[in-house]
């Protein structure tokens, strides 16, 4: 990152995401504080040895790095105990609400850390309306202190080039019609009724392949994924340049999942032009608005039914690729970097006497 030595800095960045695979979360954090470069800001950034950025160091190790008049700021998910002058981002409460899909030990500490952080810190930011409404819920705390700011989505999602397309379709050998779906392997993304409806769908449309890009991994438990139908791959190294284009490239994106915090590929498939149809679950129809279509994600037979009605629709589809186009324009990270600064600047005025 751009900035770790600042004389008395006012803000202090939680900087354990530097060492984290990239998901939705660290692309995040990597977004927003990329925009407040300039700023007084020091990023607390732990050791490169593996068994010095964990949990230990997040609790015992950062502490004694931040000075007491100054705000801390935890962008994803996880925050020190100790310190009560802290802004925390939590994304979702996933590990609160579904602790089956984690493994134990993650879903156990999360299920200790994240209600106690809640009622510990100054504020807390969220992504969704969703969101906020299942903290207010589950941990206790005044409806102030919760603040939502949607994610944005990054300029480079764009309508890429035929050229672009040609390009990702020769690489990873896909057909030229395909269904897309993004997003990491793990069980609320709920990919095994995708494939069912997949497998339907292909008996009718025998040229149409599906294109499922994401990876698996702790924390989360095995999705099951143990069998394909015929005409799909299975993407899990994806560099974020073939990402655009794949988006493009795509007939349909489709997003299952039955719970989000958000749900950034949705927006990332409006932004390239991928007429999208999603889950009715959780946050995602907040992100969708009246930009695509939505289905029951536990009705296979709903799935299926959207799908082909995008099929046979071209007129649908370039409606939706106009809508979802505009709705995109509506979520930029200068706006969420925007957003979080000013909550930081004030929760900075709030405490100055604690």
């Amino acid at each position: 990152m751009d900035f770790y030595e600042i004389t008395n800095p006012k803000f202090y960045i939680n900087g354990r995401y530097l060492h984290q695979r990239i998901t939705g979360v660290q692309r995040y954090a990597r977004e927003v504080i990329h925009r407040f470069e300039g700023k007084k800001v020091s990023i607390l950034s732990p050791e490169i040895d593996i068994l010095k950025r964990g949990p230990f160091w997040e609790q015992v190790i950062l502490p004694s790095y931040y000075k007491k008049d100054s705000i801390l700021w935890s962008p994803t998910n996880t925050g020190p105990l100790a310190i009560s002058r802290q802004v925390i981002t939590i994304h979702d409460i996933s590990t609160i609400d579904h602790p089956e899909w984690f493994s134990k030990p993650f879903a156990l500490w999360y299920r200790f850390l994240l209600p106690r952080l809640a009622q510990r810190v100054h504020r807390v930011i969220t992504d969704s309306q969703y969101s906020k409404n299942r903290m207010l819920a589950c941990f206790q705390i005044p409806d102030k202190k919760v603040k939502v700011i949607f994610p944005g989505v990054s300029e480079k999602f764009r309508p890429s080039t035929d050229t672009e397309i040609n390009r990702v379709r020769s690489k990873y050998n896909l057909a030229s019609i395909f269904i897309l779906a993004v997003g990491s392997l793990e069980p609320r993304k709920n990919l095994l009724r995708l494939l069912d409806a997949y497998e339907k769908i292909r008996v009718k449309y025998p040229k149409m392949e599906l294109v499922i890009v994401g990876s698996s991994g702790y924390p989360f438990k095995d999705p099951g994924l143990n069998s394909l139908p015929v005409g799909t791959h299975l993407l899990s190294e994806v560099p974020d340049t073939d990402l655009p284009p794949l988006y493009s490239g795509a007939q349909i994106f489709v997003y299952p999942s039955i719970y989000e915090g958000f749900g950034l590929p949705v927006l990332e498939a409006m932004a390239c032009g991928t007429p999208v149809i999603a889950s009715t679950a959780s946050s995602i129809p907040e992100v969708v608005g009246e930009a695509g279509l939505l289905f029951d994600p536990y009705d296979v037979y709903a799935i299926e039914t959207e799908i082909e009605k995008l099929i046979n629709d071209h007129d649908l589809q370039n409606h939706l690729t106009e809508l979802g186009l505009q709705r995109a324009k509506l979520f930029t990270w200068d706006r969420t970097a925007q957003q979080v600064w000013e909550v930081l600047v004030q929760s900075l005025e709030e405490t100055q006497y604690d």
